[in-house]
């Protein structure tokens, strides 16, 4: 890994620099919040945000996107062939970027790669930024505070200057053109130790640090504490929605209004949804809000951890603003410490 270090000043050059060769989609302040959205200017960007209310997994993964298209006649099937606009997604945190890994072993480093998503992780270049975690923030919990890879650069506030982590050459070239990159002074490693310590002392220590959740939650599966928890969801699926690593999709099969052609499309789905695990003949194999809200957390909690060997929880935060049932991994978090402490009396 290479390290260098611009001064805060240059960033719009070095956003500036990204423009002219892509689309730029950065944090935004708009009416409800920072949300990530495409910008017409450098100084539209916003790198001290909190969180966004949504991710931008969107840009990689769309709620909807046609997949093929088909006519209805003929039987005759053909790709749908969309173009792909080279993308930089510009101040992405490290829960995020630890998102977009997680599906990246969904979709693209698995045995059969999924060609949309592929397609469009390639022609994204992911520029990733330090921050300071919110009160709701618990990625430290599943170490997902930091981003060893999966960015082409990543910015790391010290003072009035960056320190610039480069891990491909393209971005490289572009820092290099648009910017002044420097070796680090033993100061600013000194400063940057000292962000880093800060950014730790800063997460909500309310939060508990659990140990074994994936094993507590095979222990705990069948715990009154799941239909409590479950007898709230409102099944809105804004849990879903707001979620960085959530990867659900349906397949719908939508005609022209001529009837002739038509298109197949993917879009997003959730486990919570009550339609979710309904099959042919109206059974449902998790009927209840109880059995969606344990799925979803078992899911997330132990599930993928054993395909995949990481929680797919990055603990972000944003389901605990997006819930208004006040359903969330917290949640569960502190039902393990509560569990804890009855064995300790």
């Amino acid at each position: 890994m290479l390290y260098r270090v611009i001064d805060a000043t240059e960033i719009p050059q070095l956003v500036q620099a990204f423009m002219d060769s892509y689309e730029v989609v950065a944090p935004v302040q708009s009416d409800q919040g920072y949300v990530f959205s495409p910008i017409e200017s450098p100084d539209d960007v916003v790198l001290n945000y909190v969180t966004t209310i949504s991710s931008p997994k969107k840009y990689i993964l769309p709620s909807e996107e046609d997949l093929l298209r088909f006519n209805a006649q003929t039987n005759e099937v053909t790709d749908y062939e969309e173009h792909i606009t080279p993308r930089v997604l510009f101040g992405v945190h490290a829960c995020d970027i630890n998102a977009l890994n997680r599906l990246d072993l969904v979709f693209k480093d698995c045995e059969r790669p999924d060609p949309y998503y592929v397609a469009r992780r390639r022609s994204t270049l992911v520029v990733g930024v330090s921050c300071v975690p919110g009160p709701n923030c618990f990625c430290r919990v599943w170490g997902s505070d930091e981003a060893r890879f999966g960015y082409d650069l990543f910015l790391s506030k010290i003072g009035d200057s960056y320190l610039v982590s480069i891990s491909s050459v393209e971005a490289a070239n572009i820092l290099e053109a648009s910017c002044h990159p420097r070796l680090a002074t033993d100061d600013e490693r000194f400063a940057f130790r000292q962000a880093a310590r800060h950014r730790q002392e800063s997460f909500n220590h309310d939060i508990p640090k659990i140990q074994d959740v994936a094993l507590l939650m095979d222990a705990f599966h069948d715990d009154p504490f799941w239909e409590e928890l479950g007898s709230k969801c409102l099944s809105c699926t804004a849990c879903s929605a707001v979620c960085p690593s959530c990867f659900c999709f349906d397949l719908v099969d939508e005609l022209d209004p001529d009837g002739v052609g038509g298109s197949r499309r993917r879009v997003w789905d959730s486990c919570t949804s009550p339609q979710f695990a309904q099959v042919t003949g109206g059974y449902n194999f998790r009927a209840t809000p109880c059995d969606r809200v344990r799925h979803r957390m078992y899911h997330k909690l132990n599930g993928f951890l054993a395909t995949h060997d990481r929680m797919l929880c990055v603990g972000c935060g944003r389901c605990v603003m997006a819930c208004k049932a006040d359903i969330n991994p917290i949640k569960v978090l502190k039902f393990f410490e509560e569990k804890g402490a009855d064995r300790d009396e």
